[in-house]
C-alpha cells in the first residue's frame, strides 16, 4: 500500500483560496476518478511545518492504481481548468507529489 502525497503552496493570503479550490477539486473532479475509495486527506502546515503548505494525501493499493489515477485525471477537461483556476492562488513552482510506502 502507498500514500501518494500532492504538495502545494499558497501565496500569501491565499490560502483559504487554495483550500476551497481542494475542496472542489475532491468533491467535482476527484470522485470521477475513485477517490472516494483512496481515503483522500487535506493537510495544512500547522506546527514545525510551512502555514502555507496544503498537501493531499491519497491511500492507494499499487503504483499501478496510482498510475491509472493519474492516467484518468489527465483526461478530464474540468481537472485542466481547476488548475488554471488554482495557478494565480499558489507559489509558481512549488507543487511536487512524493509516494510513500506504507509498512
Amino acid at each position: 500500500m502507498f500514500v501518494a502525497r500532492w504538495h502545494v503552496e499558497a501565496r500569501f493570503g491565499h490560502k483559504q483560496n487554495v483550500v476551497d479550490l481542494m475542496r472542489r477539486w475532491m468533491e467535482e473532479i476527484g470522485s470521477q476518478v475513485g477517490t472516494d475509495k483512496m481515503n483522500v486527506q487535506l493537510l495544512t502546515g500547522s506546527i514545525g511545518a510551512k502555514e502555507a503548505v496544503v498537501e493531499v494525501n491519497h491511500s492507494v493499493e499499487s503504483l499501478a492504481e496510482l498510475e491509472q489515477f493519474f492516467d484518468s485525471i489527465s483526461k478530464i477537461e474540468a481537472h485542466k481548468q481547476w488548475g488554471k483556476d488554482l495557478e494565480p492562488y499558489v507559489v509558481s513552482g512549488s507543487t511536487y507529489w512524493n509516494i510513500y510506502r506504507i509498512l
